[in-house]
Parts: C-alpha cells; sequence; structure tokens
C-alpha cells in the first residue's frame, strides 16, 4: 500500500509514499505491516495525516530520525482481510499481479508482473514468457477502459484491444 521514502523531522516520524488511489486512506489502519523482502513486523500507527501532498506517520517504536531513516525503502502493508470489498469492476493490483494478458486477437503477452503509476492512468507491466508462444521482453499496456477490454479472475486472465507490434 506504500513504502517509506524519507524521515520528516527530528521525531522519528516518517514519509510514505502511498500506492492508494486516496493516500489518506492509509490513515485508516490502525496497524500496519512494515517490512522489506517479505520479512514483515506489525506495527502500531501512532499518528497519520497529510502534510500536503504527502503522508507522513509515526509509528510505535520509530522514536528520532535514524530510527525513521533505517526504515528508508521499507514496503508498508495492511492484511488483506482489513481491506474493504473491491466494487463491481474495481480490483486490487495485488489480484491483477500474475494474471496473463491476451488480445482480442488471442496474442498471449505474458504475465502481468507490476504495475506502473504514471499520473495520467496506471500501465501494467507484462512480462513475456520466452519458452511458449508469447513475447519476449516486456510490454506496457495502459489501463484504460478503451484497451482493458476484460479482467476474469477466475480464469486468470485480462484480454486487451492491444497490438503485439505496439
Amino acid at each position: 500500500m506504500g513504502r517509506v521514502t524519507v524521515p520528516f523531522g527530528v521525531r522519528g516520524w516518517i514519509k510514505v509514499h502511498t500506492l492508494t488511489a486516496n493516500p489518506e486512506s492509509l490513515c485508516d489502519y490502525p496497524r500496519w505491516r512494515v517490512g522489506r523482502d517479505g520479512n514483515w513486523r506489525e506495527v502500531r500507527v501512532l499518528d497519520s495525516r497529510l502534510q500536503g501532498s504527502t503522508l507522513v506517520a509515526q509509528l510505535e517504536g520509530v522514536a528520532d530520525r535514524e530510527a525513521a531513516a533505517a526504515l528508508r525503502g521499507s514496503d508498508i502493508a495492511v492484511l488483506r482481510t482489513e481491506l474493504p470489498v473491491a466494487e463491481a469492476g474495481e480490483f486490487y493490483w495485488t489480484d491483477l499481479i500474475g494474471l496473463n494478458v491476451v488480445s482480442i486477437e488471442n496474442y498471449e503477452f505474458g504475465r502481468v508482473v507490476r504495475i506502473l503509476q504514471t499520473g495520467a492512468n496506471d500501465v501494467l507491466v507484462v512480462a513475456g514468457d520466452q519458452d511458449k508462444s508469447a513475447g519476449s521482453g516486456e510490454t506496457l499496456i495502459p489501463f484504460i477502459a478503451d484497451v482493458i477490454k476484460q479482467i476474469d479472475l477466475a480464469a486468470g486472465r485480462i484480454v486487451v484491444d492491444w497490438g503485439e507490434d505496439y
């Protein structure tokens, strides 16, 4: 849901780059999971708020600038069970990672490996499987209604109106 960027002040506050549609929504969770490379620890959020357009937070056990700096680059997550249920036609990014991407002409691009925020719209980063008919390398596909034609979580695939040579 976010990543610690830098310390904020001298009393242990951190700045957070949020990966949510509404940056302030991360303030709704009293406990965060903070970690790197799959090593998570639960931390109580003592205070959090938007400072301009940046989310800042004070975490339990992080009392000074050095402790805050040690968290730089750490990921921030909450348990899936704590998230609201996605509305019809809405998806959590984590649900899209790993889905097969196929064009309306049945060209197999590969699997979604990550999603980029570009400001204008999100972009699927799709890695081709060199051992199959999918292309090699990565394909960038805009996550917009004109391009994304169907998302079928049960079937594990996304159908797109996108040319293999774009």
